[in-house]
């Protein structure tokens, strides 16, 4: 068991990379915004192997806090999908008990948007 990639290099600018979706990106700007250092996407967990040693899955969260020793994983999607984040966070907390990794709901996600006047889901 192991990471793929550790977390390194300097913090960067959300205006600095592409994200997957809008709602990562908003987040960053809001960390951008109180000056919370990020990085994206950094580190990729092996979480499932086959009888062989082979990996089968791995987990990416979306953001690594340094000064909280803290991973985010954003989901804004359909159940189905909250539902298999959800089965993956659950096996990176069994095989990497050290590993701090939160998962960011819709409904989180949608307070943040209300409460700090961030852009739609299209920004």
């Amino acid at each position: 068991m192991s990471a793929l990639q550790a977390p390194t290099g300097p913090p960067v600018s959300s205006d600095a990379i592409r994200f997957a979706h809008a709602s990562e990106r908003q987040f960053a700007r809001l960390l951008d915004f109180y000056e919370i250092s990020f990085e994206y996407e950094p580190t990729s967990f092996d979480i499932e192997w086959d009888r062989d040693g082979t990996v089968l899955q791995r987990f990416t969260p979306d953001f690594y806090l340094p000064e909280f020793d803290l991973y985010i994983e954003i989901t804004t999607l359909n159940q189905k999908l909250v539902t298999k984040k959800n089965r993956k966070v659950r096996r990176l907390r069994e095989r990497y008990p050290e590993i701090r990794c939160k998962i960011f709901y819709q409904r989180d996600y949608l307070s943040l948007v209300t409460k700090y006047g961030l852009e739609d889901a299209s920004g």
